[in-house]
């Protein structure tokens, strides 16, 4: 006889509603579908090869490991470098060897070195405008007597008078005429133009009052520098085209730096590596891959392990009452009130960081609000005529409980269960970022963040995993609205 699976009606008609609601049904599959393509990550970004064909044999590193004397004769039984072994002359392509990468073919722990990351053979090219200075040492009677700098420029001569091409302005008359007193001035800077139009900046230094008054006084003349004062290209190291209105190197009056960009880890985004690197030298992309995977896989553990000890708790306080609920509900308030992150770091600093650490200590705090729903629900079914039928018959107690009862009150469950996995993915990222989390170098969101604030100029290591946190956590509650309007019969129901 072939049994035929059916569902409840009252249960297809919940699916019904589900589906209706669009974003959340897209949401569900969406993050169902990247958490079971998460599963096979390794096949996806690794820095193994997925196969390898050496000297007329297969291999699979994979899904198997092959030492190093395989494929070297070294001797050697340790973890090959399969990188180097691709560059080698064993795997040229005239020897018959090949390998095949995964799309992404680093891996998430995988410390890259700064010579094997391509750069463009580009060079940033700076041209800062030299601002032409000169110096003139003027005597009481107006001669210019002493040059120093580029007095040709100015159209300066020894012997002449200082005003025969310069007419000075009146601060730097009157500041000339208190130095050759012999009385005390500040620093004077002036703005002057020439007879034939050129303008440029006097300047007289601060002069303090002398036994004697000086017999010359300097006077600084600085070139009025039009903009642009800086200017930079990019050009091509070996073969450099200049954009037009750059000055080329070596023309009169700029001075030139030459600023090829090295690696230094953090490090930008580049064709090889699209979300750029992290300050250890590991691929960012990887890394937010993995952490997709550890995120959802601790937060749906999180969430079955909270949503098992809260149901067994509530079930029992309902079901019982009394003096049960009424004693089990004061060792939940004693347990509530325990500081979770200090036990969190005292039990690191004894056992160390892991994910099973983690999992357990936050599971034991974290049942606690989905206990109060549970006991609300079997506190509403411990009357009901068919609990009480099954008393009656004589089942036994967890029979009437967990088959008869539990059924009944799924309804917290389902609707808490995203709602729930998006908050232990945040606290995971918050613990993470605080240092209190998962160990290193697992791979993780909030460490990415982390590394952003001891390095605020690589904006890569902020956006990428704050849109990942952003767009999981979105999705989450997506799919939490939707099953909330799914059980929820106010919304389709209506008295008539």
């Amino acid at each position: 006889m072939r049994m035929k699976w059916s569902f409840h009606p009252v249960t297809r008609q919940r699916w019904a509603r589900f589906r209706a609601m669009r974003r959340g049904w897209w949401a569900f599959w969406i993050l169902l579908g990247a958490y079971g393509g998460s599963l096979g990550l390794e096949w996806i970004a690794n820095d193994k090869p997925l196969w390898i064909r050496f000297e007329g044999h297969t291999y699979f590193p994979i899904v198997k490991f092959y030492p190093e004397d395989v494929f070297t004769g070294s001797g050697q039984l340790t973890r090959p470098d399969y990188k180097a072994l691709a560059a080698s002359d064993a795997f040229s392509p005239d020897s018959g060897n090949r390998m095949l990468w995964p799309l992404i073919p680093h891996g998430p722990l995988e410390s890259l070195k700064p010579e094997a990351i391509p750069l463009p053979s580009t060079i940033t090219v700076v041209a800062v405008r030299d601002s032409r200075v000169a110096a003139v040492d003027v005597e009481a009677t107006g001669r210019m007597v002493r040059m120093a700098g580029v007095a040709d420029f100015f159209g300066l001569a020894a012997n002449e008078p200082l005003e025969a091409n310069w007419p000075m302005p009146e601060p730097i008359r009157t500041g000339l005429a208190a130095r050759w007193a012999n009385q005390a001035a500040g620093a004077v800077d002036a703005q002057v133009t020439a007879l034939d139009g050129r303008q440029a900046w006097v300047s007289l230094s601060p002069f303090a009052s002398r036994a004697a008054p000086p017999e010359r006084v300097r006077l600084t003349f600085r070139e009025e520098l039009e903009a642009p004062t800086r200017q930079s290209a990019v050009v091509a190291e070996d073969h450099p085209v200049y954009p037009e209105g750059f000055p080329i190197p070596g023309t009169s009056g700029w001075t030139f730096t030459r600023e090829k960009e090295q690696v230094r880890f953090p490090f930008r985004p580049v064709k090889a590596h699209p979300l750029g690197i992290d300050s250890s030298g590991r691929d960012v992309a990887a890394r937010m891959l993995y952490a997709f995977r550890t995120s959802l896989t601790f937060g749906m553990a999180l969430v079955l392990a909270t949503m098992t000890l809260g149901t067994l708790a509530g079930a029992i306080q309902g079901y019982y009452g009394g003096r049960v609920d009424l004693f089990g509900q004061r060792i939940i308030e004693i347990w509530e009130s325990l500081p979770f992150i200090y036990i969190l770091i005292l039990l690191g600093s004894i056992y160390g960081q892991s994910f099973l650490l983690l999992l357990g200590v936050y599971a034991v705090f974290n049942w606690i609000g989905i206990s109060y729903y549970m006991r609300a629900e079997f506190l509403r079914l411990r009357k009901r005529p068919f609990v009480e039928a099954a008393r009656v018959v004589g089942l036994p107690t967890r029979h009437i409980l967990f088959r008869h009862m539990l059924p009944n009150a799924l309804v917290p469950l389902v609707t808490f269960f995203p709602f729930s996995l998006v908050g232990a993915i945040g606290i995971m990222a918050a613990l993470d970022y605080l240092g209190f989390g998962l160990p290193p170098p697992t791979p993780s969101w909030g460490e990415l963040l982390a590394q952003a604030q001891e390095f605020p100029q690589a904006w890569w290591l902020v956006l990428y995993p704050a849109l990942a946190l952003f767009v999981t956590m979105l999705a989450g509650v997506f799919v939490g609205e939707g099953l909330r309007a799914a059980f929820d019969p106010r919304t389709y129901g209506r008295m008539e």
